[in-house]
């Protein structure tokens, strides 16, 4: 066994290692959005949210049914988008999940409030199943669906050479041209004396096998000339992408640190029955915090579905909220920046499973990462080394 992954890892193409960790990197960024959702709504209610897959599913289908408005549906008019379609629909995303949230906690964890913490996560679960297989019913039965390539008028790539291509491997191939041209003519010359290129004589076989190694050699050094150079190719989508995140997460750092709302929403997170009684408003604070996560999500869908090309259906919102909420659990669930560290490290570590040759498994490395956490740090890499049970 050791020997066939030491094998595996010898046949390892260092040369892409770079433009895999930065997809990895941006991958992380949608993850963090998620993530932050989940860490927020733990923070303030010791609750985890599990629905908050399906709020990312719904604004995959806002985002989706905002495109197909601006003409860009099954038979739509519409030619070619630009970043006004784009913003439109993350509006559109951003207030479907905004409103979802809105209501899963009105509704759904209200109710039970101060009742056992088992009865939230039993109705968090079954909230979740609902919004799935509910889903399907009013959802367009189910069926897979995804956001056209044509509403991103951003689909080039900024393309980044941080490594250029042997020098001395080019030269020794423009080398070998004259004697490849050279075993070419000689070939072709004996090629009128032969009556047929399946069966050649003794002189024409020589001389087709000289041509044949005289390719192959210049070939090898080509190929090795091209794999010597490390190209970074970034789609100029995805770093719209990573910019609407960064500024996403400023704003949030902004509302939490700085705003009487964010105040509120910390002061509910350290001690949930005093804030009440220093006058905080729980009910407006804790719906507030279900909003603006649940608004995060709806940002990341509409990137995922766009950027990524990802699939959209009523199970859509399944492997992403997995992955957030393994992210949040990575960093410290209930803080922010943890899961904002976390969420990275997962987008890279399912990035470089890929790069390894592994991409069956790349699902598989979230569930990986989460009992290793559980195992040796359960509080999580910036979280506190406090056990609770849920």
């Amino acid at each position: 066994m050791l020997d066939l992954v030491s094998l595996n890892l010898a046949g390892l193409d260092f040369t892409t290692l770079p433009q895999q960790l930065v997809n990895g990197f941006l991958l992380g960024a949608i993850y963090a959005l998620v993530a932050l959702g989940y860490t927020m709504v733990y923070g303030v209610l010791k609750l985890i949210n599990f629905a908050h897959g399906e709020v990312f599913m719904l604004g995959s289908y806002g985002a989706m049914f905002a495109s197909w408005m601006l003409g860009f549906g099954p038979g739509g008019s519409a030619v070619a988008g630009s970043w006004v379609t784009l913003l439109l629909m993350l509006l559109m995303a951003m207030l479907v999940s905004g409103a979802s949230g809105f209501v899963i906690e009105r509704f759904a964890y209200r109710p039970i409030r101060n009742h056992p913490r088992i009865a939230s996560l039993i109705t968090a679960i079954g909230l979740s199943l609902l919004l799935q297989y509910g889903g399907q019913a009013f959802l367009l039965e189910g069926k897979k669906q995804a956001i056209t390539s044509k509403v991103n008028p951003f689909a080039d790539d900024f393309v980044f050479t941080p490594k250029k291509a042997d020098a001395s491997l080019i030269a020794e191939a423009a080398k070998v041209q004259p004697e490849v041209d050279a075993a070419q003519r000689a070939f072709d010359e004996q090629k009128k004396l032969e009556t047929s290129i399946y069966d050649l004589s003794p002189e024409g076989d020589r001389l087709n096998k000289v041509l044949a190694a005289a390719i192959a050699k210049r070939d090898d050094l080509k190929n090795r000339a091209d794999t010597s150079a490390v190209t970074i190719r970034l789609p100029k989508g995805k770093l719209i992408m990573l910019t609407t995140t960064i500024m996403l997460m400023i704003g949030l750092w902004y509302l939490v640190m700085k705003t009487r709302m964010g105040r509120a929403m910390r002061a509910v997170s350290v001690d949930f029955n005093a804030s009440s009684l220093m006058g905080i408003n729980l009910n407006t604070v804790i719906s507030f915090t279900f909003i603006l996560g649940s608004v995060l999500a709806g940002a990341g869908a509409m990137m995922y579905s766009t950027f990524q090309s990802a699939p959209i259906d009523p199970f859509s919102g399944t492997a992403p909220g997995v992955k957030a909420f393994v992210a949040a659990v990575l960093g410290g669930i209930g803080n922010i920046p943890g899961a904002v560290v976390g969420a990275l490290l997962m987008g890279v570590a399912e990035n470089l499973v890929t790069w390894a040759g592994y991409s069956s498994y790349r699902d598989a490395i979230a569930f990986v990462i989460l009992i290793a956490v559980l195992l040796f740090k359960p509080g999580g890499l910036l979280g506190s080394n406090k056990v609770e049970k849920v």
